[in-house]
């Protein structure tokens, strides 16, 4: 069932594990534990590689000799990495938006 609904949606659920997986990793290497965090970043993983992966592994093969175009470790490497690293830039997308639109401290 959720197979097919992925699917429907033109997600690999492999891709999704793997991104997914990246985001627990992520969410366990941090000294500090947050609740937060550990929600978050296995769904931000989740998502990100669902939707960048593919269009990353295009961009690679496009650059750089691969192994077999075929080849699902590419994409699923890839997913993962992709998966560790969207808290990390999601993070730093916060910060800049809420330094941009912070009020200035008046004196």
């Amino acid at each position: 069932m959720i197979q097919e609904f992925l699917d429907a949606l033109g997600i690999k659920a492999p891709v999704v594990v793997a991104g997914l997986s990246g985001g627990i990793l992520r969410a366990l290497s941090r000294h500090r534990y947050k609740v937060r965090e550990m929600v978050a970043s296995p769904i931000c993983g989740a998502l990100a590689a669902a939707y960048l992966t593919l269009p990353v592994v295009h961009y690679i093969r496009a650059g750089l000799p691969l192994p077999s175009p075929d080849d699902d470790t590419t994409t699923l490497a890839a997913a993962f990495l992709i998966g560790v690293s969207a808290m990390w830039i999601s993070d730093i997308v916060f910060e800049v938006v809420v330094r941009r639109f912070k009020p200035e401290k008046e004196e």
